[in-house]
């Protein structure tokens, strides 16, 4: 439910938990460990998909999280390091790079499918900010991906009207509109029916 504050509250008791279970010197508590590093991974997500990634770095550095780190730690790492940046291809060489650590969870690995998502969109709403019409290559080219795949996008960011403009697919361009006045007339409306009522 994206409720990413509620999330990281109910990770982090989950990580003291298990956390303090570790803490036993007698007996080796493998689960105990497991949990702590699975909690830990997603009190990472968390502040990533709430644009703190900058925490990422003093949660890992911090003296619970130090002794748990290893290739996962590194991954979340990478991609918080990435999303700092703004940077697809960074976010696609953690990608890459901690294959195996970010798709093997079905969590991590959905959560970063949409931040994937919306730092493409941020991206290309970036570098088509001062054009009013652009070849979509050039587009791609400035990003740095597959043409298909960038058209395809910009082609859903109109249909969900976080772009007001259309592609232009025998010229291969995208033409930009500037954002209509709002109209008044039916917000107006709705507040003389409402107000109506009240007599």
């Amino acid at each position: 439910e994206k409720d990413y504050k509620t999330a990281y509250s109910y990770f982090y008791e989950s990580f003291e938990g298990y956390n303090n279970l570790t803490k036993d010197k007698k007996k080796e508590n493998k689960e105990a460990e497991l949990g702590a590093v699975r909690s830990l991974k997603y009190i990472l997500l968390t502040k990533i998909m709430l644009n703190s990634a900058s925490d990422v770095h003093q949660i890992i550095s911090g003296k619970s999280a130090a002794k748990y780190a290893g290739p996962e730690m590194e991954a979340l790492k990478a991609v918080a390091n990435a999303h700092k940046n703004r940077s697809l291809q960074d976010f696609e060489k953690a990608k890459q790079m901690y294959k195996e650590e970010l798709s093997n969870d079905p969590l991590i690995h959905s959560h970063l499918s949409a931040l994937e998502d919306t730092l493409l969109q941020q991206n290309l709403s970036r570098i088509i900010e001062p054009f009013s019409r652009v070849e979509v290559d050039h587009v791609a080219e400035l990003i740095e991906l597959p043409l298909a795949k960038v058209e395809k996008k910009l082609s859903q960011m109109i249909l969900d009207s976080k772009l007001n403009g259309i592609l232009d697919q025998g010229a291969g361009t995208l033409i930009l509109f500037d954002k209509p006045p709002e109209d008044e007339t039916y917000p107006t409306a709705l507040d003389a029916v409402v107000n109506m009522n009240k007599v």
